[in-house]
């Protein structure tokens, strides 16, 4: 049974820093490019940054080169170092793999950013 659980979120002010982590089971993690989305209130989920099983990363514009997403196959985590975050990051995280994501989804870590 698929399990995905991010921890790391909070509120801090603009310009700060923040560590999400997603520790993952139930399935065969180090196979699969996994992906952070996050959701912020009345918008849709959107991905945020992708890593495939060989470390090579992506990024969504409007965090490249703030954002650096990592795994660790050994215990199937992946991991969002946020930096010079803004306002507009203030959202819900999840982790999923990417793309065509699980049905299932964690519970979020609610990233909040203050002006």
């Amino acid at each position: 049974q698929v399990q995905l659980v991010e921890s790391g979120g909070g509120l801090v002010q603009t310009g700060g820093s923040l560590g999400l982590s997603c520790a993952a089971s139930g399935f065969n993690f180090v196979v699969w490019t996994m992906a952070w989305y996050r959701q912020a209130p009345g918008k849709q989920r959107e991905w945020v940054a992708g890593i495939d099983r060989a470390g090579i990363t992506n990024y969504a514009g409007s965090v490249k080169d703030r954002f650096t997403i990592s795994r660790n196959n050994f215990i199937a985590t992946v991991y969002l170092q946020m930096n010079s975050l803004e306002p507009e990051d203030t959202a819900v995280y999840y982790c999923n793999k990417a793309p065509n994501p699980f049905d299932t989804w964690g519970q979020g870590t609610q990233v909040t950013v203050s002006s």
